[in-house]
């Protein structure tokens, strides 16, 4: 019985463990699971945030996991939100800087505090000048390069 309970733990680990490495990569910290530096992913979508342009900061107290990580949130109602649909608020690319992979630099990953909407869609920037870029350039373009990059990223 004891060696039978020992096996299903273990066939729980290592499925667990491959399903957590299948994942999309998301954009953490080096050393932590937190997803875009903390940033409230719902708080991006708000008319206030979009005006203002400053995102909300997360708290440890409002923690929902998806996608391996860590995603931190300012209140409950948005962990709640988020929970409910989390593709709907994810940044694209899962919070990568969208002008490093347009130019085919790979992932960077970003604290969200640099973004903007594009189309409907939200992306993050690891710096200011990658969203100057887009905002002058032609963004249609870069995200295009930025998709190619990215589908070959996740295919690995």
């Amino acid at each position: 019985m004891l060696l039978r309970l020992i096996s299903a733990f273990l066939m729980l680990f290592v499925l667990s463990f491959d399903a957590a490495h299948a994942a999309e990569p998301v954009a953490t910290g080096f050393f932590g699971s937190v997803a875009i530096g903390g940033q409230d992913t719902v708080s991006y979508f708000s008319p206030q945030v979009r005006q203002t342009h400053r995102v909300l900061a997360g708290e440890k107290s409002h923690e929902v996991q998806y996608l391996g990580a860590t995603w931190r949130f300012a209140s409950r109602q948005s962990a709640e939100r988020f929970a409910a649909d989390p593709a709907r608020y994810v940044p694209h690319y899962n919070g990568h800087c969208a002008n490093a992979l347009s130019l085919g630099e790979g992932l960077i990953a970003t604290d969200g505090k640099v973004w903007e909407f594009f189309g409907d869609q939200l992306y993050l920037f690891y710096a200011e000048r990658g969203r100057q870029r887009w905002l002058e350039g032609d963004w249609k373009v870069y995200r295009e390069q930025a998709d190619a990059a990215w589908q070959a990223v996740i295919r690995k």
